[in-house]
């Protein structure tokens, strides 16, 4: 009797032949409370595609798993508006000048040319009158109509936020890039954590969302593990905004307009190993503000448009100290101009690259990545042990050269 009732309930969702049928957010969502409100569980979803007017809404210890490689969850085609008044902060509606598309029950974000990062509210509209929507959240800034304010039913196709033990396995998150505005990566992406402690994100793929793919902000111990991110708008991987001990294993981020991965502010005592950056339009990986004591090994660094991995302009307080690239792959990196294999900016200090492969392999008037490390004039003490590194520079240190000058 103690082992039945310690078991987890489990629920089927589909087009057809399924606990609950449907195609679309709204039968997804109704699974997902379902099992949540019996207090956790798995929900099983079957092939096919599912349209998406608004974010299927995680809740805490429940498991959505899909059919490998066949449960595709689509964004709808967005609306977008200017505010036709200006929208307040704590306010819970919007007046919109074209409210067209802006329908009870889709997702909905809000922002001026103030109000971008975490300012932008992403909410569920509720109600209509006319031009004007209500919506779940309070506005969490002020909104001016003078200040570019506008709305779109933009949001994260996969959305979990203050929840705890969220799994989700074998989705496959399409964007529509093409008919959706920009949504930024502190409040969203294709799949999107905030607050969200201990999830796992295993054998997903996002493609195609107009921002960045898979996003996870001041969310402790977050697993993503064998996910691609591809030709999203923004960012590949974007771990932010106080994430600690993530795990980022065996993923690609490949096409994406801007870093492949992106350790954002204060993301520490992580793990990223054996992953793909690839072909990104920007850095391969980008590391900053109190980013430290992160380990990243046996990851390949190939073909992205700047630099490999950059360490970003950061002062001594604020830099991405005692970080460790260990037995990385970093090659042919540079689409446009001259870059670095690694390249340390800002103030950062106890850095460890060991046995690292910085090297380009083009053919001579192709190669961009012309120089295999780069350390800047203010960069701290670091160790460059057993690494096999050539181009024009195998190691350009401008330490000794500013210290000449003063």
């Amino acid at each position: 009797m103690h082992s039945q009732m310690s078991e987890l309930p489990a629920i089927k969702v589909g087009r057809e032949n399924a606990d609950i049928t449907g195609a679309d957010n709204r039968a997804l969502q109704a699974a997902v409370d379902y099992v949540a409100n019996l207090g956790g569980g798995t929900v099983e979803v079957g092939p096919g595609e599912y349209l998406m007017r608004d974010s299927l809404h995680m809740r805490s210890n429940v498991t959505v798993r899909g059919t490998p490689g066949k449960t595709v969850l689509r964004k709808a085609d967005g609306a977008a508006s200017a505010l036709a008044i200006d929208g307040d902060y704590g306010e819970e509606q919007i007046t919109l000048a074209s409210p067209s598309g802006f329908d009870v029950g889709c997702g909905v974000a809000i922002w001026d040319k103030s109000s971008g990062g975490f300012h932008t509210t992403v909410a569920r509209i509720t109600g209509r009158r006319g031009n004007t929507v209500s919506i779940s959240r309070p506005l969490n800034a002020d909104c001016m109509a003078s200040n570019a304010a506008q709305a779109a039913t933009v949001f994260p196709v996969v959305s979990g936020v203050d929840v705890d033990g969220v799994r989700i396995e074998h989705l496959v998150v399409d964007g529509s890039k093409s008919a959706n505005a920009n949504l930024n990566g502190c409040r969203g992406g294709g799949i999107y954590f905030c607050r969200g402690f201990g999830a796992v994100i295993d054998h997903c793929t996002v493609r195609n969302f107009n921002g960045d793919g898979i996003s996870f902000q001041q969310s402790n111990d977050v697993t993503v593990a064998d996910c691609v991110s591809e030709n999203n708008a923004n960012l590949g991987l974007h771990p932010g905004s106080g994430s600690q001990r993530p795990t980022v294993r065996n993923c690609t981020a490949r096409g994406n307009g801007d870093d492949g991965l992106f350790l954002c502010w204060r993301v520490r005592h992580g793990v990223f190993e054996d992953n793909l950056l690839d072909s990104n339009g920007r850095n391969g990986i980008s590391i900053g503000h109190k980013d430290t004591d992160n380990l990243l090994r046996r990851n390949r660094v190939t073909g992205n448009g700047r630099d490999g991995v950059l360490f970003r302009n950061e002062s001594e307080g604020m830099a991405a100290h005692r970080n460790r690239l260990e037995d990385n792959l970093i090659e042919n990196n540079g689409q446009k101009a001259e870059v670095a294999g690694v390249r340390v900016q800002g103030q950062t200090n106890g850095l460890v690259l060991k046995n690292n492969t910085v090297r380009d392999t083009r053919p001579a008037g192709q190669r961009r990545q012309t120089t295999g490390v780069r350390v800047e004039k203010d960069a701290g003490a670091l160790t460059i042990d057993g690494n096999a590194i050539d181009g024009e520079q195998p190691v350009k240190d401008e330490r000794a050269a500013a210290a000449s000058s003063r």
